[in-house]
């Protein structure tokens, strides 16, 4: 793989006092494949490479406090998501001297979304070592929420030598989901991306990420994804979240936690409900899925070094449902 850095700057970097997600642009005419009418909290920077013969670019965030660094931090967001979401926690990690640096995934958020391309999380985190190595980073704090965990997951498998912490938050993945919901081709997860709209997105993440209780400031979450519905790449963004749908049905990670050799902690919310392929599963499936006061403890239990740490009352995405309790519980960690 051909490998080329190149810095794009596309935001002014953000105060660090405010702990809200600012970044509100509500979609007239929709967003682009790359978010270019979306404005990210801190700067975006690309990394340019060659890979399954074609030239992609993965958008990624740098932020590095005033001081000396106390500590590297690097996120990886969910699959309904981009880096843009981590803007409160990271405004408050560089605050307290860490650098934070906060990839966008190819195929999500500001990246490059592939016309062809076989994911897997091994190249995902064969191509985010390739950056990090780029940036000069050697050793670092992983975290990973809802999808990010799976990858934090299996980039800690592959690269045990620099990930001397592991933080996943509310990962998905803490069950095989090929043995609980039926398969579905590329081609139908395809027509269903197709058919999403403003309501069906807020109605998902209303139900499966904060238990039915959807408020005003959640709005901000989904502004990207509604935008790309309205946008002249809703097609290949579609057909790019089918892949990776099928990426998270096919590549379970649950088995191979018992190898993770770093101090790892688990922070759930307890009233998440997130599964892949619970929507088209059995009714009796359905009721045991995604259930998080079960799997976490148990996936705990698999990891030499784990630690859970349960939050009460909060779903899927616990840092915006409680912001300040959830970094009591998550700087510790790092």
């Amino acid at each position: 793989m051909k490998k080329i850095i190149c810095l794009l700057s596309l935001a002014l970097l953000a105060s660090c006092a405010t702990k809200k997600i600012v970044t509100t642009e509500k979609p007239q005419t929709g967003f682009d494949a790359v978010l270019s009418g979306y404005n990210y909290p801190f700067p975006v920077s690309s990394y340019v490479f060659e890979t399954q013969g074609q030239k992609l670019q993965m958008s990624y965030m740098d932020i590095k406090p005033a001081g000396d660094v106390k500590k590297t931090v690097v996120m990886f967001h969910g699959k309904n998501f981009g880096g843009f979401y981590f803007e409160p926690i990271v405004k408050e990690l560089v605050g307290k001297g860490f650098r934070v640096i906060v990839p966008d995934q190819i195929g999500f958020g500001k990246s490059s979304k592939p016309e062809h391309f076989q994911y897997s999380f091994q190249l995902l985190a064969r191509l985010t070592d390739d950056l990090l190595k780029q940036l000069g980073v050697q050793e670092f704090t992983l975290v990973g929420h809802s999808m990010g965990g799976m990858l934090a997951t299996r980039y800690a498998l592959m690269y045990p030598e620099k990930v001397k912490k592991l933080v996943l938050v509310n990962p998905i993945g803490l069950e095989d989901y090929k043995l609980l919901a039926p398969y579905k081709t590329v081609d139908e997860l395809y027509a269903g991306e197709l058919k999403n709209n403003e309501d069906k997105i807020r109605d998902y993440q209303k139900a499966a990420y904060y238990d039915g209780n959807w408020k005003a400031e959640y709005e901000p979450m989904i502004v990207p994804a509604v935008g790309w519905t309205k946008g002249p790449d809703h097609a290949l963004v579609a057909r790019n979240a089918a892949l990776t749908a099928e990426l998270i049905y096919t590549q379970p990670v649950v088995y191979e936690f018992k190898k993770l050799k770093m101090k790892t902690t688990l922070i759930n919310g307890d009233r998440d409900k997130t599964a892949i392929g619970k929507a088209w599963a059995s009714p009796e499936n359905q009721k045991i899925m995604g259930n998080y006061p079960k799997l976490g403890p148990e996936v705990a239990k698999m990891i030499p070094q784990g630690k859970l740490i349960s939050m009460k009352g909060l779903g899927h995405v616990p840092f915006v449902e409680d912001f300040s309790g959830f970094m009591k519980l998550f700087v510790p960690e790092l």
